[in-house]
């Protein structure tokens, strides 16, 4: 088991950037951009494992499943950034993603010395959210062996929610801990065990891909767009009148009467713009569907009695 930090794939030398303090500007930028374009592939090697994760959270989020991001440092940050945007884009309510960082929320802009080397500081936070059994814990650890990490996942595990890993070295500590082990392994960094750079992209991508997938199969999307945008500002409500236009092919007009008549319920608006149905025989259909747009119109143009 690769636990000793000089062994961590993380934790090499990388020969290419050996004198990239000599380098010119332009030459730095092209060699950090060269050793990104390999991030992708690491994480496409690690798509069965993630398909294999998003599917079962799937199935606890329709059992009332909240989602759990638990990390330290740049791990935790991602982990919070992640679950911070999923309300205003997706309009869920913010106990669905929840965000969790080794120290807490001043954390996120400072570092909080010891507080990722605690197990039980991990459980103490998982404890005042009440986990639960349909619950999912996701460890964020790009070296794959922080004991916060190791701790939260250890409790998930005794609640029996569902756990998931998210590191970028082989054989990485919390793939013990966890029922879906995510390995994407970046390898040596253009600064040596700067983890904040690909190991950092590599795990934002594969959260981007958990979050999204999950808010695709909950209903959140008709076709590519976002249809449960919560329009509070101003360019949200412009966003909202676009998203309307493009699934319905309205004009600027009737996309504000729509928004306007659904109380600013993107959903509902397309679905009333879609089949000309009033507000509340849509309402009956999208809860009917759990608010899938798709099944909506399709039941309300097969149903000639509402």
């Amino acid at each position: 088991m690769k636990s000793k930090l000089d062994q961590l794939n993380t934790e090499q030398l990388n020969i290419k950037s050996l004198h990239i303090d000599e380098m010119s500007t332009v030459d730095m930028l092209k060699l950090i951009n060269e050793e990104d374009k390999g991030v992708a592939n690491a994480v496409e090697a690690s798509i069965p494992q993630i398909e294999l994760l998003v599917n079962q959270i799937h199935e606890r989020m329709l059992q009332g499943g909240r989602i759990f991001y638990i990390g330290a440092g740049t791990s935790g940050r991602l982990g919070v950034l992640d679950a911070s945007e999923c309300p205003p884009t997706y309009g869920v309510d913010t106990s669905l993603f929840q965000g969790m960082i080794a120290g807490g929320a001043s954390a996120l802009l400072k570092a909080i010395e010891g507080a990722e080397d605690s197990k039980d500081l991990a459980k103490t936070d998982l404890k005042k959210v009440n986990l639960t059994s349909v619950d999912t814990v996701i460890g964020l650890a790009a070296s794959g062996r922080t004991p916060y990490v190791i701790g939260g996942l250890e409790y998930a595990k005794e609640m029996n929610a569902l756990t998931g890993a998210i590191s970028c070295v082989e054989n990485a500590l919390i793939s013990e801990y966890a029922e879906v082990a995510i390995e994407a392994v970046t390898g040596a960094e253009v600064i040596m065990g700067s983890t904040r750079m690909k190991a950092g992209t590599a795990q934002k991508l594969i959260l981007n891909m958990i979050s999204t997938s999950l808010m695709i199969k909950y209903g959140k999307v008709y076709g590519n767009l976002m249809v449960d945008v919560q329009p509070t500002n101003e360019k949200l409500v412009t966003r909202a009148h676009r998203i309307i236009m493009l699934a319905s092919e309205c004009t600027p007009e009737e996309a504000a009467y729509y928004l306007d008549q659904s109380n600013k319920n993107v959903k509902l608006a397309i679905c009333m713009a879609l089949t000309q149905k009033d507000k509340e025989s849509c309402e009956t259909f999208l809860n009917q569907t759990n608010g899938n747009v798709a099944k909506t119109i399709n039941s309300l143009k097969t149903n000639h009695s509402c």
